[in-house]
């Protein structure tokens, strides 16, 4: 939103310097992101009159011309514009004048042997909208032309200051000077001249289809004003002004008028020529015929710009006789265009949804003045008071006389007063500071602040009833939104900084710690930890975003181990010797239970680390199936658990008979393998490469289980132990950890310890049979164990593997 300083001081008496005014907005929330001062476009530029011209001596093209600045001596000039002549006034940079608009200090020179000391100035030069291609003739851009020699730029407007401001989303009365005034009047406590409210213009029905009907009131109204005997001509060159600093184009004095009051108010506002409306429903004109609907698979339509736009069922169309005249809150149809000849028109004063705007623009792939307003949300009640504005500035700059209107509005309900409580704004806000002396704020600065938004303030007993102005209906929703105005606008430097009471101690729950704890674990295991962007391109199952800021990142993602691999393969490329990586982060996925959102930890393992080469002669050795498992089994470790391999065949990334299923208290939480072959081929990967998936949340729910990290005092023992040696010949198919589990729950309760120490495979045990060797240990805390107590503990081991598993002793 560019402001013109110039247009403000007209609606609130304002005397603060610009670049103060600048910090107390942004500190206020209005961002000021630039200062632009118009002056300096011409300084040094001055009135001058053209005494004489004659042609170059040795140009056809260029001029020769004697200019009076109003020094002791004419200036002698070099000018090549074609519409320079005697007695013209006209805009002068004297000799060391820089012009920033074209980027350019003036020198004496010398062209084609002719001494030139200054320059006669376009409108371009100047910084100026110019649509001509000579210089600047004042006699005829100004009523009056000032002395010759004094300053130009106030003449032509170039005498103010203007704002670039930041408008947040939550803010659509930001992108009106009214706002913008009402916000410097709360600031400043300078007082507030907004115009009179226009003439009201009575309407009656309009009757449209219901369907049309029912798309109104989605948005909440929509009313068109109909004018005769309208003269198009070009504006006044006070209205030109504001818009050209206001950023907008000047077009004839109709459009001008509509972007003057949507600048004013914040309404957007859109004039039809009635006539070619009529060519369009076969001559007759009747405010039945308008309708609002989304846009039709291919239909064309032709916008006021002169492109071309082929709309889908994402565009919100008005329409006469069902023709598409305009892109709802978007930009209007060249087919019903106001154009010179224009005597009758419809102007329109609508509130459309701002998701329909926002779909319409994004679907027509253009983003307007208007479109911008709607997209934020407007209140209603500002539509037709806005229009009433307009209909006035026709009537007075046009010639135009109103001869209706036609509105359609969805019932409202009248907007309930807030309650603001006294307590609960000092309890909020704590005290506030003024000359070293902290105290509540008085209640008379909270009246005068909100009072300054244009709130009305009921006292009560306990505070305030607060009645909202239509301006702040669509933000100020809250208590806790009139506080925050209260903060804003008194400042928040002003308050003391105080803590809750009581006061606390802060500190991670036991998940968050759980999982820390597991980020340093698998760091000390030697990988690092990644962060990949949260959006995908489009893919099978993956959740599409409803608004996408770039259409290749416009989903979800559903798994970790992609992007991971994709690293990799970056990274050897570049000449890196392994890639050892995890990410913990979310997926999406709609296919899962619940919530859509999954935490996971995903992990790849691939080349070798360099600071081992040391240990392997200098060659690169890639660490092995079980090397790179035992990583994941130390970091699990860390967190108390302990995990069990099942063999996994249903997982397409990973080598058929190089997979696990990870399982944790009997629930499978993810899986651990080789990268398959094929996969390892097709993105130039080592063989070896491992990668490892996991759900977290089982995981933490395991971990955080009590005294699962709780430490706990044993005794070293004072007796011996037995040692034996169990080989059995089993099924091939048959897991360790069931053997070891059987091991473990007949050998109790002397059996202290068991691990796998061996396993076999031959010709003579058989195809489908092999053998696994374990050591068990024995122990009694208080004696030492007799020959036979060890026999029959381990006896019953053995009984009960041949039992369960038909093991047979090797």
């Amino acid at each position: 939103m560019r402001v013109s300083l110039q247009w403000l001081k007209e609606l609130v008496a304002c005397d603060t310097p610009a670049a103060e005014l600048a910090e107390r907005l942004s500190m206020a929330g209005f961002e000021v992101e630039s200062i632009e001062d118009l002056a300096a476009q011409a300084a040094g530029v001055v009135v001058g009159y053209v005494s004489r011209r004659e042609p170059h001596p040795n140009a056809d093209k260029l001029s020769v011309c004697s200019v009076d600045v109003g020094a002791e001596q004419p200036l002698q000039i070099v000018c090549g514009a074609t519409n320079v002549r005697a007695g013209l006034h006209v805009p002068v940079a004297l000799v060391g004048a820089h012009l920033p608009a074209v980027t350019l200090t003036i020198k004496p020179a010398e062209l084609r042997g002719v001494a030139s000391s200054g320059m006669i100035c376009s409108l371009k030069e100047l910084g100026l909208a110019d649509g001509s291609a000579g210089i600047a003739v004042l006699d005829e851009l100004l009523e009056s032309v000032p002395p010759v020699g004094t300053a130009v730029g106030p003449s032509l407007g170039l005498d103010d200051q203007v704002l670039e401001l930041a408008i947040t989303a939550n803010r659509p009365d930001g992108l009106s000077m009214q706002g913008i005034a009402r916000e410097v009047a709360a600031l400043t406590h300078a007082s507030l001249t907004l115009a009179p409210a226009a003439p009201v213009q009575a309407a009656e029905p309009l009757g449209v289809s219901p369907d049309h009907q029912a798309a109104i009131e989605r948005g909440g109204l929509f009313s068109v004003t109909a004018l005769r005997g309208v003269r198009v001509e070009p504006s006044p060159r006070w209205l030109q002004q504001r818009l050209e600093r206001a950023g907008l184009r000047a077009v004839n004095n109709v459009v001008d008028i509509t972007n003057l009051v949507m600048l004013e108010t914040g309404q957007p506002l859109h004039a039809f020529d009635s006539d070619r409306l009529a060519a369009l429903g076969g001559g007759s004109l009747a405010a039945e015929a308008l309708g609002l609907r989304q846009g039709r698979e291919g239909e064309i339509f032709e916008a006021l710009d002169g492109s071309t736009l082929e709309l889908d069922d994402e565009a919100l169309v008005v329409t006469y006789a069902d023709q598409p005249i305009a892109l709802a809150g978007v930009i209007g149809g060249a087919s019903s265009a106001v154009h010179g000849g224009t005597t009758n028109l419809w102007l329109e004063a609508a509130v459309f949804a701002p998701q329909q705007v926002r779909r319409s623009a994004r679907s027509a792939g253009l983003r307007t003045e208007a479109s911008a307003r709607f997209e934020k949300g407007l209140p209603r009640e500002v539509t037709l008071s806005a229009a009433d504005r307009a209909v006035q500035w026709l009537v007075e700059l046009t010639g135009a006389e109103p001869t209706g209107r036609y509105l359609h509005q969805k019932p409202q309900q009248p907007a309930e007063p807030l309650t603001l409580r006294r307590d609960a704004l000092h309890q909020l806000l704590g005290p506030v500071v003024d000359d070293g002396e902290a105290g509540d704020l008085p209640d008379d600065a909270i009246e005068q602040t909100l009072g300054a938004l244009g709130c009305v303030l009921k006292p009560t007993e306990l505070g305030w009833q607060v009645a909202i102005p239509a301006s702040r209906a669509l933000d100020l929703l809250r208590e806790v939104d009139l506080i925050e105005e209260v903060a804003r606008l008194v400042g928040y430097d002003r308050f003391a900084t105080h803590l809750p009471d009581p006061l606390g101690p802060g500190g991670l729950s036991p998940a968050q710690e759980v999982e820390r704890r597991l980020r340093r674990a698998l760091c000390q295991a030697g990988l690092q930890e990644t962060c990949a962007l949260s959006l995908v391109v489009a893919g099978p199952g993956r959740l599409p975003l409803a608004n996408p800021l770039l259409s290749d990142y416009g989903h979800l993602r559903d798994n970790l181990i992609d992007e991971l691999l994709e690293a990799a393969r970056r990274n050897l490329q570049a000449g890196s010797p392994g890639f050892w990586a995890f990410e913990l982060g979310h997926v999406f996925s709609p296919q899962a239970k619940g919530e859509p959102q999954l935490l996971q930890l995903a992990g790849v393992i691939s080349g070798s680390r360099s600071s081992e080469l040391w240990s392997s002669g200098g060659k690169p050795i890639s660490p092995s199936y079980y090397e790179a498992r035992g990583l994941l089994e130390r970091a699990l470790g860390s967190l108390g658990l302990d995990s069990e391999d099942r063999p996994l065949r249903q997982q397409p990334q990973l080598h058929p008979g190089r997979a696990a299923e990870l399982v944790v208290e009997g629930r499978g939480v993810g899986w651990f393998g080789q990268l398959h072959p094929e996969r390892a081929e097709a993105l130039d990967l080592p063989e070896a490469t491992h990668l490892f998936q996991l759900e977290v949340p089982p995981l933490l729910t395991a971990a955080t289980r009590r005294n699962r990290w709780q430490a706990s005092f044993s005794p070293f023992p004072t007796v011996p132990a037995a040692e034996r040696d169990l080989a059995l010949v089993v099924p091939r198919t048959l897991l360790a950890s069931q053997l070891l589990h059987a091991i473990r729950k007949a050998g109790k309760p002397l059996l202290e310890h068991v691990e796998l120490v061996d396993r076999y495979e031959g010709e003579q045990l058989g195809a489908d049979r092999c053998s696994q060797a374990f050591r068990l240990r024995y122990r009694e805390a208080s004696r030492t164990l007799t020959d036979g107590e060890v026999e029959e503990a381990h006896s019953r081991i053995r009984q009960a593997l041949e039992k369960q598993f038909d093991a047979q002793l090797r």
